[in-house]
């Protein structure tokens, strides 16, 4: 009979003693369970019911050199498009047997780094990342750790080996911004987080630029909140609505559904009417776009599908598959609802 102290930690060696078995057909129960016979498995499982035995999946992946585990870095996890793409890349975690440990950097490059630098300390399989900056040389170093990285809402940079899912965000924001213009909409607000680091709000303010070159007799102003928040919104809204009304834009461009729910929220406290006064659009599609007060015209990503599909391209890095293009890049489209 084998026993173990209280609080001492049950190992190989004491499952073993106790089903009468050597430590390897312990492991091989636990590993390789087709090596065994079903009468030493069900003896192994028994022991280790009463031990309470613990497998060490730690120590297991330093031996092995590689973790079950996947890293996920995104931009804002208050944002329920990351959301999404989380729950993607969850999904397909199931068909390779991985799990996903979910970081946010919460738009800061040192946060963001102190995950990369977690993650590669865990030598977890590999790393989903949505990037603060153009700078790529700490994704080159864990690739050269045998650590591949997946960008994520991010093109890779032309040319480069790293594989990405992102979307054409330049047609998103020309495809908001031309939909207003043909809807009559002549002085237009663009209304995104001022931190330059953000690609995806420069990117989608780039393709409402694009659309106001193309038209005549619109305007085009830019308000740049702190950040991308809800309250952002409202308080970037507010300033509005002390305006003139032949002062105020009467087409509202946002880069997210989260400002442009803000944005929403404060016209209609307002009493502004929306959309006849002033109209509105988001980007992403969020969940709770089409409840909204007013439901919200937006541009859709596909981000569980986004999440889906970086996983596939990680896990094509070990096994080989061909999968097609290594860069894939999902085209937007715009979704009309009752704000525009």
């Amino acid at each position: 009979m084998t026993s173990v102290a209280p609080g001492q930690q049950v190992s190989v060696r004491d499952v073993a003693r106790l089903a009468g078995v050597s430590p390897g057909t312990v492991s091989n129960a636990l590993n390789h369970p087709q090596r065994v016979t079903e009468q030493t498995r069900v003896r192994v499982e028994q022991a280790i019911d009463k031990l309470g035995f613990v497998r060490n999946h730690a120590a297991r992946q330093l031996r092995v050199g590689r973790s079950r585990m996947v890293g996920l870095v995104v931009l804002d996890m208050s944002n329920p498009f990351f959301t999404d793409v989380a729950r993607g890349a969850d999904d397909a975690c199931e068909a390779f047997g991985t799990a996903v440990l979910v970081g946010n950097s919460d738009q800061s490059a040192d946060r963001e780094a102190r995950y990369l630098d977690a993650f590669e300390e865990q030598r977890v399989r590999g790393v989903l990342l949505s990037p603060m900056t153009e700078d790529l040389a700490r994704v080159e170093r864990l690739s050269a750790q045998g650590i591949p990285v997946v960008l994520v809402d991010r093109a890779a940079p032309s040319g480069s080996h790293i594989p990405s899912v992102s979307v054409d965000d330049e047609r998103g924001g020309w495809l908001a911004a031309q939909h207003l213009i043909e809807s009559g909409r002549r002085r237009i607000a663009f209304i995104g987080n001022s931190n330059p680091a953000l690609h995806q709000t420069r990117d989608r303010l780039a393709g409402v630029r694009r659309a106001v070159a193309g038209a005549s007799g619109v305007t085009l102003e830019t308000i740049a909140p702190p950040d991308a928040s809800l309250s952002a919104g409202v308080r970037a809204a507010r300033t509005l609505v002390d305006r003139p009304e032949s002062e105020r834009p009467d087409g509202v461009v946002c880069p997210t559904d989260v400002i442009a729910l803000g944005v929403l929220h404060a016209l209609i406290m307002a009493g502004i009417r929306v959309p006849i006064d002033v109209a509105v659009t988001g980007y992403d599609d969020i969940e709770t776009a089409e409840t909204a007060a007013v439901p919200l015209t937006t541009v859709r990503q596909p981000a569980r599908e986004m999440g889906e599909t970086a996983i596939r391209l990680l896990e094509a890095t070990f096994t080989g598959l061909d999968v097609g293009e290594s860069h894939v890049v999902f085209q937007p489209e715009l979704v009309v609802r009752g704000s525009s």
